[in-house]
Protein backbone atom coordinates (compact mmCIF):
# COMPACT_ATOMS: atom_id res chain seq x y z
CA UNK A 1 0.00 0.00 0.00
CA UNK A 2 0.89 3.50 -0.30
CA UNK A 3 2.17 5.44 2.59
CA UNK A 4 -0.63 8.01 3.11
CA UNK A 5 1.87 10.42 4.15
CA UNK A 6 3.51 10.18 1.24
CA UNK A 7 4.43 13.81 -0.03
CA UNK A 8 1.76 14.86 -2.85
CA UNK A 9 3.24 15.63 -6.22
CA UNK A 10 1.67 15.99 -9.95
CA UNK A 11 3.97 14.90 -13.25
CA UNK A 12 2.67 17.44 -16.20
CA UNK A 13 2.95 16.63 -19.68
CA UNK A 14 2.86 19.37 -22.29
CA UNK A 15 1.55 18.71 -25.87
CA UNK A 16 0.26 21.25 -28.42
CA UNK A 17 -0.63 18.99 -31.46
CA UNK A 18 -2.88 15.60 -32.65
CA UNK A 19 0.69 14.09 -33.67
CA UNK A 20 2.71 14.27 -30.50
CA UNK A 21 -0.29 13.52 -28.41
CA UNK A 22 -0.24 10.06 -30.19
CA UNK A 23 3.21 9.57 -30.52
CA UNK A 24 5.33 10.96 -27.86
CA UNK A 25 2.57 11.96 -24.84
CA UNK A 26 0.89 8.22 -24.78
CA UNK A 27 4.07 5.77 -24.65
CA UNK A 28 4.89 8.41 -22.04
CA UNK A 29 1.94 8.48 -20.24
CA UNK A 30 1.78 4.97 -20.21
CA UNK A 31 5.38 3.36 -19.30
CA UNK A 32 4.41 6.21 -16.41
CA UNK A 33 0.97 4.63 -14.88
CA UNK A 34 3.02 1.29 -15.08
CA UNK A 35 5.90 2.16 -13.21
CA UNK A 36 4.66 4.45 -10.70
CA UNK A 37 1.63 4.76 -8.18
CA UNK A 38 -0.27 7.65 -10.01
CA UNK A 39 -4.08 9.15 -10.51
CA UNK A 40 -6.39 8.63 -12.19
CA UNK A 41 -5.54 4.64 -12.25
CA UNK A 42 -4.75 4.47 -8.48
CA UNK A 43 -7.09 7.35 -6.98
CA UNK A 44 -5.60 7.33 -3.85
CA UNK A 45 -2.16 7.74 -5.15
CA UNK A 46 0.30 10.41 -4.34
CA UNK A 47 1.22 11.65 -7.65
CA UNK A 48 -1.14 13.01 -10.46
CA UNK A 49 -0.32 12.74 -13.72
CA UNK A 50 -1.92 15.82 -15.88
CA UNK A 51 -2.02 17.43 -19.49
CA UNK A 52 -1.46 20.83 -20.16
CA UNK A 53 -2.04 21.70 -24.38
CA UNK A 54 -0.37 24.90 -25.46
CA UNK A 55 -1.43 26.93 -27.74
CA UNK A 56 -0.46 25.84 -31.81
CA UNK A 57 -1.79 27.30 -34.88
CA UNK A 58 -1.20 23.31 -36.16
CA UNK A 59 -3.97 22.10 -33.61
CA UNK A 60 -7.16 20.99 -34.47
CA UNK A 61 -9.05 22.15 -30.94
CA UNK A 62 -9.85 18.39 -30.15
CA UNK A 63 -6.70 17.60 -28.78
CA UNK A 64 -8.50 17.86 -25.04
CA UNK A 65 -11.21 15.36 -25.89
CA UNK A 66 -8.42 12.59 -28.15
CA UNK A 67 -6.51 12.65 -24.70
CA UNK A 68 -9.72 12.38 -22.60
CA UNK A 69 -10.65 8.74 -24.39
CA UNK A 70 -6.88 7.96 -23.78
CA UNK A 71 -7.83 7.47 -19.48
CA UNK A 72 -4.47 8.27 -18.59
CA UNK A 73 -4.68 11.83 -17.14
CA UNK A 74 -6.17 12.86 -13.98
CA UNK A 75 -6.99 16.52 -15.54
CA UNK A 76 -6.26 17.88 -18.39
CA UNK A 77 -6.01 21.58 -19.82
CA UNK A 78 -7.30 22.56 -23.19
CA UNK A 79 -4.83 25.14 -25.34
CA UNK A 80 -7.87 27.83 -24.70
CA UNK A 81 -6.99 28.07 -21.08
CA UNK A 82 -3.50 27.77 -21.21
CA UNK A 83 -3.07 31.57 -20.20
CA UNK A 84 -5.40 31.24 -17.46
CA UNK A 85 -3.74 28.50 -16.19
CA UNK A 86 -0.98 30.95 -16.13
CA UNK A 87 -2.47 33.74 -14.16
CA UNK A 88 -5.06 31.70 -12.24
CA UNK A 89 -3.61 27.82 -11.62
CA UNK A 90 -6.01 27.07 -8.88
CA UNK A 91 -8.74 28.10 -10.94
CA UNK A 92 -8.26 24.89 -12.06
CA UNK A 93 -8.44 23.08 -8.83
CA UNK A 94 -5.07 22.56 -6.23
CA UNK A 95 -2.09 21.40 -7.77
CA UNK A 96 0.41 20.11 -5.30
CA UNK A 97 3.80 21.97 -4.03
CA UNK A 98 5.63 19.81 -6.36
CA UNK A 99 6.24 18.18 -9.43
CA UNK A 100 7.65 18.14 -12.60
CA UNK A 101 7.05 19.71 -16.43
CA UNK A 102 7.55 17.22 -19.18
CA UNK A 103 8.22 19.32 -22.39
CA UNK A 104 6.40 17.06 -25.43
CA UNK A 105 5.92 19.17 -27.97
CA UNK A 106 4.92 23.12 -28.88
CA UNK A 107 6.93 25.94 -28.19
CA UNK A 108 9.54 25.31 -25.48
CA UNK A 109 9.06 28.90 -23.45
CA UNK A 110 5.42 28.04 -22.86
CA UNK A 111 7.09 25.16 -20.41
CA UNK A 112 9.24 27.73 -18.92
CA UNK A 113 6.38 29.68 -18.18
CA UNK A 114 4.92 26.67 -16.79
CA UNK A 115 7.04 25.65 -14.69
CA UNK A 116 8.39 28.68 -13.19
CA UNK A 117 4.53 29.16 -12.55
CA UNK A 118 3.80 26.20 -10.83
CA UNK A 119 7.54 26.02 -9.29
CA UNK A 120 8.04 22.76 -10.42
CA UNK A 121 11.25 21.10 -11.95
CA UNK A 122 11.55 20.94 -16.04
CA UNK A 123 12.36 18.14 -18.61
CA UNK A 124 13.08 19.21 -22.53
CA UNK A 125 12.59 16.59 -24.73
CA UNK A 126 14.56 18.14 -27.70
CA UNK A 127 14.53 16.46 -31.07
CA UNK A 128 16.61 19.04 -32.63
CA UNK A 129 17.82 22.19 -30.06
CA UNK A 130 16.49 22.57 -26.65
CA UNK A 131 16.17 26.53 -26.59
CA UNK A 132 15.91 27.71 -22.64
CA UNK A 133 18.84 25.32 -21.36
CA UNK A 134 19.66 27.53 -18.43
CA UNK A 135 15.84 27.03 -17.45
CA UNK A 136 15.73 23.14 -17.82
CA UNK A 137 16.35 20.57 -14.66
CA UNK A 138 16.78 18.13 -17.04
CA UNK A 139 17.41 17.86 -21.04
CA UNK A 140 16.23 14.57 -22.79
CA UNK A 141 18.00 14.54 -26.80
CA UNK A 142 16.51 12.60 -29.07
CA UNK A 143 20.27 12.24 -30.20
CA UNK A 144 23.51 14.01 -30.60
CA UNK A 145 22.12 16.19 -33.09
CA UNK A 146 20.49 18.19 -30.16
CA UNK A 147 23.35 17.51 -27.60
CA UNK A 148 25.63 18.92 -29.54
CA UNK A 149 24.44 22.17 -29.79
CA UNK A 150 24.50 22.59 -26.22
CA UNK A 151 27.06 24.88 -24.44
CA UNK A 152 29.63 23.08 -21.98
CA UNK A 153 28.23 24.49 -18.94
CA UNK A 154 24.81 22.70 -19.54
CA UNK A 155 25.99 19.47 -21.16
CA UNK A 156 25.72 17.87 -17.70
CA UNK A 157 21.78 18.17 -17.85
CA UNK A 158 21.76 16.71 -20.85
CA UNK A 159 20.98 12.82 -21.56
CA UNK A 160 20.37 11.41 -24.83
CA UNK A 161 17.83 9.48 -24.93
CA UNK A 162 17.11 8.14 -28.37
CA UNK A 163 13.85 8.81 -30.68
CA UNK A 164 10.40 8.11 -28.83
CA UNK A 165 9.31 7.18 -31.84
CA UNK A 166 11.44 4.14 -31.84
CA UNK A 167 9.61 2.48 -29.80
CA UNK A 168 6.46 2.59 -31.83
CA UNK A 169 7.75 -0.52 -34.10
CA UNK A 170 8.21 -3.03 -31.12
CA UNK A 171 4.85 -2.36 -30.21
CA UNK A 172 3.36 -2.19 -33.07
CA UNK A 173 1.46 -5.83 -32.77
CA UNK A 174 -1.76 -6.64 -34.55
CA UNK A 175 -4.27 -9.44 -33.20
CA UNK A 176 -5.70 -9.36 -36.03
CA UNK A 177 -3.58 -9.86 -39.34
CA UNK A 178 -4.82 -7.79 -42.37
CA UNK A 179 -6.58 -9.95 -45.00
CA UNK A 180 -4.22 -11.17 -47.87
CA UNK A 181 -3.29 -8.29 -50.63
CA UNK A 182 -1.17 -5.60 -51.15
CA UNK A 183 -2.25 -3.20 -48.51
CA UNK A 184 -1.84 0.52 -48.80
CA UNK A 185 -2.55 3.26 -45.84
CA UNK A 186 -3.86 6.06 -47.63
CA UNK A 187 -3.74 8.99 -45.07
CA UNK A 188 -4.97 12.07 -45.80
CA UNK A 189 -4.07 14.31 -42.88
CA UNK A 190 -6.39 15.39 -39.78
CA UNK A 191 -6.44 19.33 -40.12
CA UNK A 192 -9.28 21.02 -42.82
CA UNK A 193 -6.59 21.83 -45.13
CA UNK A 194 -5.25 18.69 -45.56
CA UNK A 195 -8.22 16.97 -45.48
CA UNK A 196 -10.02 19.06 -48.35
CA UNK A 197 -7.33 18.32 -50.44
CA UNK A 198 -6.45 14.83 -49.23
CA UNK A 199 -9.45 12.86 -49.40
CA UNK A 200 -10.63 13.57 -53.04
CA UNK A 201 -7.08 13.34 -53.88
CA UNK A 202 -6.81 10.19 -52.66
CA UNK A 203 -9.89 9.02 -53.78
CA UNK A 204 -9.06 9.22 -56.85
CA UNK A 205 -5.79 8.09 -56.51
CA UNK A 206 -6.97 4.44 -55.01
CA UNK A 207 -9.21 3.82 -58.15
CA UNK A 208 -6.89 4.70 -60.74
CA UNK A 209 -4.45 2.24 -58.84
CA UNK A 210 -7.00 -0.75 -58.63
CA UNK A 211 -7.37 -0.24 -61.87
CA UNK A 212 -3.98 -0.81 -62.89
CA UNK A 213 -3.27 -3.23 -60.02
CA UNK A 214 -7.17 -5.15 -59.33
CA UNK A 215 -4.96 -6.69 -56.31
CA UNK A 216 -4.41 -3.70 -54.33
CA UNK A 217 -6.60 -3.39 -51.17
CA UNK A 218 -6.46 0.17 -49.31
CA UNK A 219 -7.14 0.93 -45.62
CA UNK A 220 -7.21 4.46 -44.28
CA UNK A 221 -6.68 5.55 -40.10
CA UNK A 222 -9.28 7.50 -39.21
CA UNK A 223 -7.61 10.20 -37.28
CA UNK A 224 -8.53 10.96 -33.69
CA UNK A 225 -9.06 14.12 -34.43
CA UNK A 226 -11.66 13.93 -36.86
CA UNK A 227 -14.35 11.46 -37.85
CA UNK A 228 -15.74 8.99 -40.58
CA UNK A 229 -18.95 11.53 -40.76
CA UNK A 230 -16.07 14.02 -41.56
CA UNK A 231 -14.33 12.51 -43.78
CA UNK A 232 -17.92 11.60 -46.36
CA UNK A 233 -18.16 15.23 -46.06
CA UNK A 234 -14.80 16.13 -47.17
CA UNK A 235 -15.26 13.48 -50.12
CA UNK A 236 -18.16 14.57 -51.10
CA UNK A 237 -20.28 17.74 -52.85
CA UNK A 238 -19.53 19.84 -49.73
CA UNK A 239 -16.32 20.06 -50.63
CA UNK A 240 -15.83 22.47 -53.52
CA UNK A 241 -12.14 20.97 -54.50
CA UNK A 242 -13.87 17.54 -54.69
CA UNK A 243 -15.65 18.52 -57.85
CA UNK A 244 -12.59 18.49 -59.54
CA UNK A 245 -11.66 14.68 -58.79
CA UNK A 246 -13.15 11.75 -60.11
CA UNK A 247 -13.71 9.93 -57.61
CA UNK A 248 -17.02 10.98 -57.09
CA UNK A 249 -18.64 10.76 -53.51
CA UNK A 250 -18.17 7.63 -51.73
CA UNK A 251 -20.87 5.68 -49.83
CA UNK A 252 -20.39 4.07 -46.71
CA UNK A 253 -20.29 -0.11 -45.80
CA UNK A 254 -20.63 -2.32 -43.19
CA UNK A 255 -18.25 -5.17 -43.74
CA UNK A 256 -17.36 -8.25 -41.34
CA UNK A 257 -14.31 -6.18 -41.06
CA UNK A 258 -15.46 -3.08 -40.05
CA UNK A 259 -16.84 0.20 -42.25
CA UNK A 260 -15.50 0.74 -45.59
CA UNK A 261 -15.85 3.75 -48.09
CA UNK A 262 -16.78 2.57 -51.48
CA UNK A 263 -16.41 4.88 -54.15
CA UNK A 264 -18.81 4.97 -57.34
CA UNK A 265 -15.87 3.20 -59.34
CA UNK A 266 -16.24 -0.01 -56.77
CA UNK A 267 -13.09 0.51 -55.44
CA UNK A 268 -13.58 -0.25 -51.38
CA UNK A 269 -10.95 1.37 -48.58
CA UNK A 270 -11.45 -0.03 -44.91
CA UNK A 271 -11.74 2.63 -42.08
CA UNK A 272 -9.52 1.81 -39.40
CA UNK A 273 -11.15 3.56 -36.27
CA UNK A 274 -8.55 1.93 -33.30
CA UNK A 275 -6.20 4.09 -31.79
CA UNK A 276 -3.26 3.99 -32.53
CA UNK A 277 -3.32 1.47 -35.58
CA UNK A 278 0.31 0.89 -35.57
CA UNK A 279 -0.69 -3.15 -35.90
CA UNK A 280 -2.74 -2.42 -39.27
CA UNK A 281 -0.31 0.02 -41.28
CA UNK A 282 3.06 -1.95 -40.09
CA UNK A 283 1.22 -4.84 -42.37
CA UNK A 284 1.36 -1.98 -45.22
CA UNK A 285 3.48 -2.48 -48.16
CA UNK A 286 2.76 1.26 -48.94
CA UNK A 287 1.64 4.38 -47.73
CA UNK A 288 0.28 7.69 -49.68
CA UNK A 289 0.51 10.37 -47.19
CA UNK A 290 0.38 14.03 -46.70
CA UNK A 291 3.82 15.78 -45.25
CA UNK A 292 3.58 16.37 -41.38
CA UNK A 293 3.38 13.74 -38.53
CA UNK A 294 2.35 11.07 -40.42
CA UNK A 295 5.69 10.89 -42.04
CA UNK A 296 7.51 10.05 -38.49
CA UNK A 297 5.12 8.03 -37.91
CA UNK A 298 5.66 5.83 -40.58
CA UNK A 299 9.39 5.82 -40.51
CA UNK A 300 8.96 4.78 -37.21
CA UNK A 301 7.23 2.14 -38.52
CA UNK A 302 9.31 1.18 -41.10
CA UNK A 303 6.32 1.86 -43.66
CA UNK A 304 7.40 2.80 -47.29
CA UNK A 305 5.47 5.65 -48.69
CA UNK A 306 5.43 8.36 -51.27
CA UNK A 307 4.83 11.74 -49.98
CA UNK A 308 2.44 14.20 -51.42
CA UNK A 309 2.15 17.72 -51.51
CA UNK A 310 -0.18 18.81 -54.54
CA UNK A 311 0.30 22.37 -54.77
CA UNK A 312 -2.48 23.48 -56.97
CA UNK A 313 -4.85 23.84 -53.91
CA UNK A 314 -2.45 26.54 -52.53
CA UNK A 315 -5.42 28.71 -51.34
CA UNK A 316 -6.42 26.38 -48.54
CA UNK A 317 -3.00 25.47 -47.70
CA UNK A 318 -2.26 27.76 -44.90
CA UNK A 319 -1.04 24.94 -41.90
CA UNK A 320 1.60 27.17 -41.06
CA UNK A 321 3.55 27.16 -37.60
CA UNK A 322 4.23 30.48 -35.82
CA UNK A 323 3.55 34.20 -36.51
CA UNK A 324 3.61 34.11 -40.07
CA UNK A 325 0.82 31.35 -40.25
CA UNK A 326 -1.51 33.23 -37.97
CA UNK A 327 -1.12 36.52 -39.97
CA UNK A 328 -1.64 34.63 -42.87
CA UNK A 329 -5.31 33.21 -41.55
CA UNK A 330 -6.18 36.86 -41.05
CA UNK A 331 -9.37 37.77 -42.51
CA UNK A 332 -7.96 40.29 -45.15
CA UNK A 333 -4.67 38.85 -45.72
CA UNK A 334 -5.58 35.49 -45.26
CA UNK A 335 -5.90 34.70 -49.38
CA UNK A 336 -3.14 37.28 -50.71
CA UNK A 337 -0.65 36.63 -48.00
CA UNK A 338 -1.22 32.91 -47.86
CA UNK A 339 -0.61 32.08 -51.39
CA UNK A 340 2.71 34.07 -51.49
CA UNK A 341 3.98 32.10 -48.92
CA UNK A 342 3.11 28.80 -49.63
CA UNK A 343 4.46 29.38 -52.85
CA UNK A 344 7.63 30.76 -51.34
CA UNK A 345 8.22 27.52 -48.55
CA UNK A 346 7.40 25.28 -51.74
CA UNK A 347 10.18 26.84 -54.24
CA UNK A 348 12.40 26.67 -50.85
CA UNK A 349 11.16 24.15 -49.00
CA UNK A 350 14.31 21.28 -48.45
CA UNK A 351 13.14 18.38 -47.21
CA UNK A 352 9.24 18.08 -46.45
CA UNK A 353 8.86 14.29 -44.78
CA UNK A 354 10.73 13.49 -41.28
CA UNK A 355 12.85 10.81 -42.55
CA UNK A 356 14.59 12.65 -44.75
CA UNK A 357 14.85 15.62 -42.93
CA UNK A 358 16.46 13.10 -40.01
CA UNK A 359 18.51 11.37 -42.95
CA UNK A 360 19.46 14.60 -44.61
CA UNK A 361 18.67 12.84 -48.03
CA UNK A 362 15.81 11.26 -49.76
CA UNK A 363 15.39 8.30 -48.34
CA UNK A 364 11.43 8.36 -49.17
CA UNK A 365 9.95 9.85 -52.33
CA UNK A 366 8.71 13.56 -51.98
CA UNK A 367 6.21 15.10 -55.01
CA UNK A 368 5.48 18.49 -54.47
CA UNK A 369 4.11 20.46 -57.36
CA UNK A 370 0.59 20.13 -59.47
CA UNK A 371 0.90 16.48 -59.09
CA UNK A 372 -2.24 14.43 -60.30
CA UNK A 373 -3.27 11.32 -59.04
CA UNK A 374 -2.92 9.28 -62.05
CA UNK A 375 0.73 10.22 -61.88
CA UNK A 376 1.13 8.79 -57.86
CA UNK A 377 -1.48 5.80 -58.87
CA UNK A 378 1.70 5.06 -61.97
CA UNK A 379 4.02 5.59 -59.63
CA UNK A 380 2.71 3.84 -57.05
CA UNK A 381 2.35 0.78 -58.91
CA UNK A 382 5.76 0.79 -59.99
CA UNK A 383 7.18 0.76 -56.62
CA UNK A 384 4.68 -2.10 -56.11
CA UNK A 385 5.98 -4.06 -59.20
CA UNK A 386 9.60 -3.58 -57.81
CA UNK A 387 9.66 -5.61 -54.20
CA UNK A 388 13.26 -5.12 -54.14
CA UNK A 389 13.21 -1.65 -54.10
CA UNK A 390 10.51 -1.38 -51.82
CA UNK A 391 12.71 -3.45 -49.25
CA UNK A 392 15.29 -1.12 -49.51
CA UNK A 393 13.28 2.03 -48.81
CA UNK A 394 12.15 0.08 -45.66
CA UNK A 395 15.80 -1.25 -44.56
CA UNK A 396 16.54 2.75 -44.83
CA UNK A 397 14.01 3.23 -42.18
CA UNK A 398 14.84 0.82 -40.09
CA UNK A 399 18.31 2.34 -40.23
CA UNK A 400 16.84 5.45 -39.06
CA UNK A 401 14.60 4.93 -36.26
CA UNK A 402 17.29 3.88 -33.89
CA UNK A 403 17.43 1.37 -30.95
CA UNK A 404 14.03 1.70 -28.76
CA UNK A 405 13.98 2.12 -25.10
CA UNK A 406 13.86 6.32 -25.14
CA UNK A 407 10.28 6.06 -23.44
CA UNK A 408 11.55 4.23 -20.43
CA UNK A 409 15.24 6.41 -20.05
CA UNK A 410 12.85 9.74 -20.62
CA UNK A 411 10.67 7.68 -17.69
CA UNK A 412 13.46 7.39 -15.61
CA UNK A 413 14.68 11.34 -15.89
CA UNK A 414 10.89 11.84 -14.78
CA UNK A 415 11.17 9.74 -11.70
CA UNK A 416 14.65 11.29 -10.86
CA UNK A 417 12.96 14.87 -10.69
CA UNK A 418 10.30 13.33 -8.58
CA UNK A 419 10.04 14.49 -4.58
CA UNK A 420 12.38 11.97 -2.12
CA UNK A 421 9.23 11.33 -0.63
CA UNK A 422 7.46 10.07 -3.25
CA UNK A 423 6.85 6.30 -3.70
CA UNK A 424 9.08 4.55 -6.36
CA UNK A 425 8.13 1.74 -8.92
CA UNK A 426 5.32 -0.13 -7.53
Amino acid sequence: MNDPGAEQAAIVLVCNGPGELSTWVRPLAQRLQAELPLRPAQPQAPIGLQLVLVPCPNATGTEHRVAAAMGLFERIIPAPRFWWLLLRPRRYGPWPRRGVVVFLGGDQFWTVLLSARLGYRHITYAEWVARWPRWNDRIAAMGPAAADRLRGRWRDRCQVVGDLMADLSASARSEQPLPPGDWLALMPGSKRAKLQVGMPFLLETADRLAALRPGCRFLLPVAPTTSVQELLAYAGAANPIAALYSAGEPSLLQAATGPELCTPAGTRILLIEQQPAHGVLSQCRLALTTVGANTAELGALGVPMIVLVPTQHLHVMQAWDGGIGILARLPILRWLLGVALTAWRMRHHGFLAWPNISAGRAVVPERVGPITPAQIAQEAADWLDQPERLEGMRDDLRSLRGRPGAVAALAGMVRELLPPQTPGPA
